[in-house]
Formats: C-alpha cells, structure tokens, sequence
C-alpha cells in the first residue's frame, strides 16, 4: 500500500455531508465489488467522536495501478459534481497506521426481539425475556448510512479507528475497504 487518492464532499445547499458521503461509500463499495478489490482499504482522516462524524474526506490506500484501476471503473458517476478529487499520490515516508475496520452494534432491543420472535417463532414475552433492554448499548462510533450492493437494503456502517501502531500489518480488506487486520498508512 504506497499511494493513497482523496475525495473531499463538498459543501451542498440540498444535501449534508454525511448524506453525501454515504453515498458516496455506497458508490465505492459497488466499485470495489465490480474490480473484485480485496487490496484497497480506506479512512476518513477528519473522523470525531465529538461531535460524532467521518468528516468530509475519503481517503483510498492502495497501489497506484490498483487505485487507477478504481478510479477507471466509472464508481463515481453521479457524485463528480459533490466532490473534489485529487490526484494519485505516493504516501509519505515515516507515517504510523492503523486499522480502520466495520463496527457491528447491538443497539435496539425492540428490533433484536422482533427478529428473534420471526425466527424461532417465539412470542413477545419470551423474546423479551432472551433479549432484555440492558443489551442496548450508547455508540459514539461514527457512522454512515449506506446501501449494500447485494440486498440493496440501507444499514448503519459504523467505522473504528483503531489505535496507532508503528508497523504495517498485511491483510485483505472487505467490499467497503475496510479490514478486522490489515492497517492502513495514517497520516
């Protein structure tokens, strides 16, 4: 992983940014299914916890070949007017990293117990007693709102940042570039 491209949302009357980026990592999730990528892995360099947000970058870390590749596949159409986009660049000498990988949160009792209810044919009150409210936890995690290419159904991908380590670690990242393992270059 040597270079790295950044896609910046841009400010938009109609839309909020984190509306726009959700699409957008929407947008890049179909492109990363489309050239079968398991070799680009992103971050969102201007993330907060408080206030809660990814920010407005998207960064891209990959090779050179494999993110012009991405960038060729035509992922983009339809946001070129919402965003910046730089050029490929070489990622700077004596950086740390990190890895940034998907969150999965137990955050609503109510619609644990419905599923559970549809598939084990229970009634309400014994999936209330399997699932009780204290499962439900307060995340600060960011998050965006995206559509999964496969179902086509809209979920929260809530996105971690984990700590700074000195040494990369190799690894294969998700249709959403994000891995459990693998680091990315933080910088």
């Amino acid at each position: 992983m040597n270079h790295y491209l950044d896609i910046r949302v841009l400010p938009d009357p109609e839309f909020e940014c984190n509306v726009l980026l959700g699409a957008l990592v929407s947008k890049l999730h179909r492109g990363l299914v489309e050239i079968s990528a398991d070799d680009i892995g992103v971050s969102f360099p201007h993330h907060t916890e408080k206030p809660r947000s990814l920010g407005e970058l998207l960064r891209i870390h990959g090779s050179q070949a494999r993110i012009n590749a991405l960038m060729e596949s035509g992922w983009l159409r339809g946001m070129k007017d919402h965003v910046q986009i730089s050029q490929v660049c070489e990622i700077p000498e004596h950086v740390s990293y990190r890895v940034v990988s998907r969150c999965q949160y137990k955050t609503n009792a109510d619609r644990l117990r419905r599923r559970r209810m549809k598939r084990r044919n229970e009634t309400w009150e014994e999936a209330v007693r399997h699932i009780p409210d204290s499962v439900e936890r307060d995340v600060k995690t960011p998050f965006v709102v995206v559509r999964s290419a496969s179902t086509g159904n809209a979920f929260s991908l809530f996105i971690l940042h984990g700590d700074l380590v000195q040494e990369a670690r190799k690894g294969r990242f998700s249709s959403y570039g994000l891995s459990k393992e693998a680091t990315i270059p933080w910088f």
